[in-house]
């Protein structure tokens, strides 16, 4: 459980918070009811469970829906099933892309609170910001795509949700600036030793607390993401750490910002640590009481400033 004096002076009653929320700042209490209802539907958003899916799928569209008209949908098949990406788009029609993308599959018979109904509710509460923003000056178009079809056995094939858009914006020439993958995002812990690494090393620089959010980018990112990176770690709120590093080491590679670079766009990802730090990852405790909505709605509010600051 995360302490500190002001959610003490909270419980109190000495200082009270007010619900309403901005177009600057993310809800807590939104991203704490986009998780329930994505963990807590009927089914499993596993790629067996066509129906949990386009449910899934079905909800995230009519809340993209209620706040741009801009919503849509990319069907696709994959070994003769039929499965669905959605996306929301925002500021001018023919001008470059910004891609935050999200996957809202799971791995198995689980219900995948932080993998990742963390990173879909970061799009959700992303879509009301983006549509309560003034956009008259902005340069650049910003897609919130919501994937199908990230887990195993899907994962690392060209049948995964992202690589269909990534591909199809490749096909159709679309200009592409970079893309953010938000995945796993509400998982923290301020317990020595919380936080694992790939390598051993790394804790000496790091620290073994799991209590921040890291920046993940592959040597020779581009343009994109060192300004998105500057910009997010200078946006305030829940501490950032920065890992740069080659694709070889487990984890720099293992989530949806993987088929960008397939085509030569700046891509990273943003993420709690997935399975070096959460240990409910992939098992039936990644449940929504387990995520720090506190620090997980900073994680939004960082990504909202950012890209703002770049449009």
């Amino acid at each position: 459980m995360f302490y500190c004096p002001f959610r003490f002076l909270l419980a109190a009653g000495l200082i009270h918070l007010s619900i309403t929320t901005t177009a600057t700042e993310a809800g807590e209490a939104a991203l704490r009811r986009h998780v329930a209802q994505l963990t807590s539907a009927k089914g499993y958003r596993n790629y067996k469970d066509t129906l949990a899916l386009n449910r899934t799928a079905a909800y995230i569209y009519n809340e993209f829906s209620a706040v741009t008209k801009e919503t849509y949908t990319q069907d696709f098949a994959a070994r003769g099933a039929r499965y669905r990406n959605v996306y929301a788009s925002f500021g001018p029609a023919n001008a470059p892309r910004i891609i935050i993308g999200a996957h809202y599959d799971v791995c198995g018979d689980q219900p995948g609170a932080d993998d990742n109904a963390s990173g879909v509710a970061a799009l959700l509460e992303l879509a009301r910001m983006f549509a309560e923003t003034d956009k008259s000056k902005w340069e650049m178009r910003v897609d919130l795509v919501a994937y199908s079809l990230e887990e195993p056995p899907y994962f690392g094939t060209q049948d995964m949700g992202s690589s269909v858009h990534a591909t199809a914006l490749y096909n159709n020439k679309t200009p592409v600036v970079g893309m953010v993958s938000l995945e796993m995002i509400g998982y923290f812990s301020d317990e020595g030793g919380s936080q694992r690494y790939p390598l051993g090393i790394m804790k000496l620089f790091y620290g073994s607390r799991g209590d921040y959010i890291t920046v993940v980018r592959k040597w020779g990112c581009g343009r994109f993401v060192r300004l998105f990176t500057r910009k997010f770690r200078h946006a305030g709120g829940v501490e950032t750490k920065v890992f740069k590093g080659p694709k070889w080491i487990p984890g720099v590679d293992f989530s949806d910002h993987r088929n960008y670079w397939t085509y030569g766009w700046p891509a990273l990802m943003v993420t709690d640590g997935a399975f070096y730090r959460n240990k409910n990852y992939h098992t039936v405790d990644d449940k929504p009481e387990t995520l720090d909505y506190l620090r997980m709605s900073s994680v939004v509010t960082k990504v909202y400033k950012a890209i703002v600051d770049i449009m």
